[in-house]
């Protein structure tokens, strides 16, 4: 019974079920002690009462300061709370008292994880299966973690070893066929999708992933069992939206456009129920970032950072054709793809935590008071973390993380030589491709047709602001242009980036290399026109959309005037 909670902690964490591992690893606590204190804050945990657990193992711990259980307990609820290098730092405390302490080792390994430390979290998984070779808890965590480090082939061997031991667990049967999708294996892939559907009928997550390889087609008998399980009273809420996000795709490719918007709309409803979201606060970001990352400010930090030339950067909005560019890029010998890597975005977390008041300053703020000496090892720390994801000898890498256009002044910043390309689609074509998605963690702007319009008009005006600063830094693909003229527009790109014209490149549907994003099936054939206009099938719906975009879709694909002076204010963006 309580290995069996720990078990089923690990198997949430390695699919990301952060909830899920937090609850089942809170109720492993409450049953692997039978010490009255640490049972009521175990209790507490259990009960997400966190300022009370905190408080009763504070307690314990100033009167029995090296009790490994309460230390283990403790960093449970550093991690709740946000607070990651505090749980590392415990757990990591934990383990020098006790190296033998398996379930904290465990703990450790999925916090590492959770936070990009793949190298690090392996090196722990090494350990814990040198003690226990069939734990299949850390085994499906390291499948999970070789995923995130892009060793698809071994994590799919584990993959299909635990499912020898446990064919009826939905879950695990879903992160085999992501596994499968993304390393191109499409018929596996949906076989393990469907496989899913046949152990839990009410598991709309199976149908939403047939859907999002965006080249499935249901039949008549997947639209009417989706239909079915709708009727559910039972139905948790998040698998409710994904079966609507799927039969809105069914729909849409039978042509019932009006039906079709009515399930997208509808999951979108779902989704922005337990997802909030504030559309003042991009504003704000690009606020900050435009009043920080002037002219002035860069040149006082002229040749600061990083001089590896290294990483090409796409950066956009989701569903704006990055993965596209990612793809012919990759099939030049001298780049490899790689995957939506989040390390610039921990980056940004380590300097916001540094700031003295993490409520009242911006990681911006904490950046400007830096030296020459620490912008340079934060360029380096960038390279050296991001090796992991490197399997090949190219020269250059790819790093897809679309919101990273967010950091694109830090990113200057710190690698002064690294390519930085923006992914830009027309805004109805974009914005709307994003309405019809479930995304399985972050684009919370893409839940209203209002939210996306102003999400997409911060993003002009954050890029124009650029442009103006760093007249020629970024490069800029459009996507229309692109499918029109590819080769024209792929010998521009290959320019920017400093390489020499490849004629794989323009036969990029041709290469293998795994694809982790939504658009992974899509890239595997010839760009087709037919996908630049769909949105207009759903033009009767989208005034929401319009109104919010204002001007930006009059201007598209340039800034409205006001953007491209270089100048920011409320107006702009609002």
């Amino acid at each position: 019974m309580v290995r069996g909670w720990l078990a089923l902690a690990g198997h949430c964490q390695a699919i990301e079920d952060v909830r899920g591992a937090a609850a089942a690893y809170a109720q492993f606590l409450r049953h692997s002690t039978r010490d009255p204190e640490l049972m009521r804050a175990a209790d507490a945990l259990c009960a997400n009462r966190i300022p009370e657990a905190e408080r009763l193992l504070r307690a314990r711990l100033y009167k029995a300061p090296t009790d490994v259980a309460a230390i283990r307990m403790m960093a449970e609820v550093a991690a709740r709370l946000g607070r990651y290098e505090d749980a590392e730092h415990l757990l990591g405390r934990c383990l020098e008292l006790s190296p033998s302490f398996s379930a904290a080792r465990q703990q450790y390994a999925m916090l590492l994880h959770r936070n990009n430390k793949a190298e690090a979290a392996l090196q722990q998984i090494a350990l814990l299966l040198r003690d226990d070779p069939a734990n299949a808890g850390v085994k499906n965590l390291k499948a999970a973690v070789l995923c995130r480090t892009g060793d698809y082939l071994p994590a799919i061997d584990i993959y299909r070893e635990l499912i020898a031991q446990f064919p009826n667990q939905a879950r695990l049967m879903l992160s085999y066929g992501h596994a499968l999708k993304t390393a191109g294996q499409r018929d596996e892939a949906i076989a393990a999708y469907r496989r899913c559907a046949g152990i839990d009928p009410g598991f709309g997550e199976a149908y939403w992933s047939l859907a999002n390889l965006k080249t499935f087609r249901f039949d008549a008998a997947d639209i009417d069992a989706m239909r079915l399980q709708l009727q559910r009273d039972d139905l948790a809420k998040d698998q409710r939206a994904q079966f609507e996000f799927a039969l809105g795709k069914a729909l849409e490719d039978a042509a019932d456009y009006e039906a079709a918007f009515a399930h997208y709309a509808k999951g979108n409803e779902l989704r922005r129920e337990t997802i909030p979201y504030e559309a003042g606060d991009a504003s704000i970001r690009v606020h900050r970032s435009v009043t920080t990352y002037t002219s002035r400010f860069y040149s006082k930090r002229v040749d600061w950072g990083a001089t590896a030339p290294d990483p090409i950067f796409v950066v956009g909005l989701p569903r704006s054709g990055s993965t596209l560019i990612e793809q012919i890029l990759s099939s030049h010998s001298q780049v490899e793809g790689t995957m939506e890597l989040p390390e610039i975005i921990s980056i940004t977390r380590e300097l916001r935590a540094q700031s003295a008041n993490a409520d009242g300053r911006s990681y911006h703020d904490v950046l400007a008071t830096k030296s020459a000496d620490d912008i340079r090892a934060l360029g380096e720390a960038y390279i050296a973390r991001t090796r992991i994801q490197r399997k090949s000898t190219a020269p250059f890498f790819i790093d897809k993380m679309p919101n990273n256009f967010f950091h694109v002044g830090l990113i200057h910043l710190i690698l002064p030589n690294a390519k930085i390309i923006d992914a830009r689609r027309h805004p109805l074509a974009c914005c709307f491709s994003g309405f019809k998605q479930y995304f399985a963690r972050g684009q919370n702007f893409s839940y209203g047709l209002e939210d996306l319009g102003r999400y997409y008009r911060d993003y002009v005006a954050l890029m124009a602001h650029f442009d103006s600063v760093l007249p020629g830094r970024v490069h800029r693909v459009i996507y229309e242009r692109m499918v029109e003229d590819t080769e024209h527009e792929v010998r521009r790109l290959l320019d920017y980036c400093g390489l020499p014209f490849e004629d794989g490149c323009l036969r990029f549907f041709e290469n293998e290399r795994p694809v982790r994003t939504a658009s992974s099936e899509q890239v595997r054939r010839p760009i087709y026109r037919e996908g630049v206009d769909h949105w207009r099938h759903f033009e009767p719906w989208l005034s929401p959309l319009k109104a919010a975009l204002g001007d930006v879709l009059e201007h598209y694909p340039d800034p409205p005037a006001a953007m491209r002076a270089g100048g920011y204010n409320e107006a702009t963006t609002t």
